[in-house]
């Protein structure tokens, strides 16, 4: 290096050749200019392999380095593509770029090279590998922004090789990238297997995709289709040819679906349930076909908020022969002779539940009709009927006397004589029995007949209908001697002296007791109820009654040995009430619930550990006399509950 250093002038550089004959060490200095001095270390050699000599020049080292995988056109990667084994080597290709994903996504089933079968050395055929279940184990669900083509197609690919995806749901999608008829092709190419589809809220699809479907989801047994707009009857069509398995079918405020497409859907030899509501271009004709087509398979019909007419419910009374259950909602330009029509057409024989909700159409007439052409119907429920009086409600007990269920609400011509005639007429077999804002019905004193009908009715709802009182509760308990369940909600003008002749009348063992919402109701009551019905006591709410103290848990808790939800929730309960439950032997609870009563304390936190332990849920919101600090105690201690506060 002393020889390289010890120039005397500019003739002692010589740029003629090179300073050593090996061309690795002449790297070590970069050329200088006359005027320039420097010295440069060896630099890391090239990551690039070079694949030509050192007289190549540097456009073909260019056009070398573009020759790879990505620049072959797309029909030369999905023969790539669709060669590759089933599994994790499919998953790991979707992960390179979307342009892979897509392309593994529109690969179907008979365009796998491992489901084809291939011959061996003998010239048997043996079967390939096949990658898609048909089975349909999986279950899968997108909502909101997550919803986008780009998941929809990793979750084909994904599940293809995992037992096949058997149901889909997808709720909304992304506002910004939205699944489309991109997203429902994946799902068709990639799951045959498909059997329940539900697609909700989504503009952006179309006949194209759902026709897809169609066309390679065979299997498909039940579609679900809400606000989606662009989906026309043409899909409906393609549905019906290759879906014969299609049982269930529902649509919802689909506007551009017309009758063509329910007339289609009524041929599929397998329908047994169908769904339609508020689906404007639905008339009279696409209702008379689906149902006359489908007479002998079709088992439910709900028809919701649509524009049909007196023709609609003439054709269900017809042709229905097999359908058990039916719910008429919001049918405006259906009058009191669609009703009439519908129950003399003698064609529900089958009609086992029925459930008629806005219709102004109901009258007396209507509803005695169908009463007769139904007469194996056992659950009826009529909500909003504002025309249908007394008289037409006794008629229609006594001519459907196989009604076990019954369920009223706001028929505010409905008066107490109503009510009682119903009874006398249904007590035989009817169980059930709920009536709900029904302002009607006042509390009147009425004298019952020396013979009573022997009463069935095992469970009593009455939710916010102010006209009961203590003298219709206290003959509802002579008329009801087999309850179980018994719910008054928001019954305000019921007090001890109506409520304890019906507890006094059960002799059947009350399990589930609803008392929430009447507030002069006292300890008595519940020292009542725990005396005569506290070994089959189960279920107990005195939610909001403020009269209700600790002496009610003190007895609860020694009587009680059933009872597993308890809601004591704006009560006058206090720490007492709370450690004479904790200290309660025979007590099974489950569900305890305190929300609103504020005088309970940190003293009450002690007892709430203890009963805690064997708590699965712990209501203690609105609780203002328990600390933070106590609360926060509370939940470390009780981890295996589930605490509201």
């Amino acid at each position: 290096m002393s020889q390289v250093f010890s120039f005397s002038g500019n003739d002692d550089f010589y740029s003629g050749e090179s300073l050593y004959p090996n061309p690795k060490e002449a790297n070590l200095f970069l050329s200088l200019g006359l005027q320039v001095e420097a010295y440069f270390p060896l630099p890391k050699r090239s990551r690039i392999a070079v694949p030509f000599g050192i007289k190549g020049n540097w456009f073909d080292f260019e056009q070398k380095q573009e020759t790879c995988i990505e620049t072959l056109p797309d029909e030369c990667l999905f023969e790539i593509l669709r060669r590759l084994p089933a599994g994790q080597d499919r998953g790991n290709c979707m992960s390179v770029s979307k342009r892979w994903l897509m392309l593994l996504s529109n690969i179907c089933e008979n365009e796998i090279c491992g489901n084809k079968s291939t011959g061996n050395e003998n010239g048997e055929q043996e079967e390939g590998d096949l990658e898609f279940g048909n089975e349909g184990f999986l279950t899968r669900s997108f909502e909101g922004e997550k919803a986008t083509d780009v998941r929809v197609a990793a979750m084909s690919v994904g599940t293809a090789s995992r037992g096949g995806l058997g149901k889909l749901a997808i709720r909304g999608c992304n506002s910004d990238r939205p699944v489309t008829d991109v997203g429902l092709k994946a799902i068709a190419h990639g799951c045959p297997s498909l059997k329940i589809l539900t697609l909700w809220c989504i503009p952006t699809i179309s006949d194209e995709g759902l026709i897809e479907i169609a066309n390679r989801c065979h299997q498909l047994e039940k579609l679900e289709l809400g606000q989606c707009p662009n989906i026309s009857g043409k899909a409906f069509v393609a549905i019906a040819k290759n879906c014969p398995s299609l049982t269930h079918f529902s649509i919802e405020s689909c506007p551009n679906i017309g009758n063509g497409g329910l007339q289609a859907i009524g041929k599929c030899p397998n329908l047994k349930s169908v769904s339609i509501k508020d689906c404007a271009g639905v008339g009279d004709q696409g209702i008379a076909g689906l149902i006359s087509s489908a007479s002998f398979v079709l088992e439910r019909v709900v028809l919701e908020s649509l524009a049909v007419s007196d023709l609609a419910l003439a054709v269900i009374g017809h042709y229905g022969i097999a359908v058990t259950d039916l719910v008429l909602n919001c049918l405006p330009n259906v009058s009191e002779k669609g009703f009439w029509v519908m129950g003399n057409g003698r064609g529900l024989q089958k009609l086992a539940a029925l459930g008629i909700v806005s219709c102004r159409g109901v009258t007396d007439i209507g509803l005695v009709a169908i009463g007769k052409g139904c007469p194996n119907m056992k659950i009826f429920q009529l909500q909003k009927c504002a025309f249908l009086s007394d008289n037409g409600l006794v008629s229609f007990a006594k001519a459907a006397p196989s009604i076990e269920s019954l369920y009223l609400e706001e028929c505010h011509r409905i008066t107490q004589l109503g009510f009682f005639g119903l009874l006398f007429n249904c007590a035989a077999k009817l169980k059930v029995l709920s009536l709900a804002s029904c302002y009607g019905i006042k509390n009147l004193n009425l004298r019952l007949p020396a013979v009573l009908p022997c009463g069935s009715i095992e469970s009593l709802s009455i939710h916010d209908c102010p006209g009961f009182g203590d003298a219709t509760i206290a003959v509802l308990g002579k008329l009801c001697p087999q309850l179980e369940h018994v719910e008054l909600n928001g019954l305000s003008g019921i007090t001890d002296a109506g409520f304890l002749p019906l507890l006094e009348s059960s002799g059947a063992g009350l399990v589930n007791v609803n008392l929430s919402g009447c507030t002069k109701l006292t300890d008595q009551v519940v020292l009542s109820l725990v005396k005569l019905h506290g070994c089959s006591l189960e279920v107990l709410n005195l939610n909001g009654c403020k009269k209700i103290s600790d002496a009610s848990l003190i007895a609860i808790a020694g009587s009680c040995p059933l009872l597993s939800d308890l809601d004591v929730s704006r009560c006058g309960i206090t720490d007492t009430g709370i450690a004479a439950l904790a200290h309660g032997k025979q007590l099974n609870l489950k569900v305890l619930s305190l929300a609103g009563c504020t005088s309970v304390s940190n003293k009450g936190v002690r007892a709430l550990k203890k009963l805690g332990s064997s708590l699965d849920g712990l209501n203690i919101k609105n609780c203002k006399g328990i600390s933070y600090r106590s609360l926060d105690m509370l939940v470390q201690d009780l981890w295996s509950c589930d605490i509201l506060f």
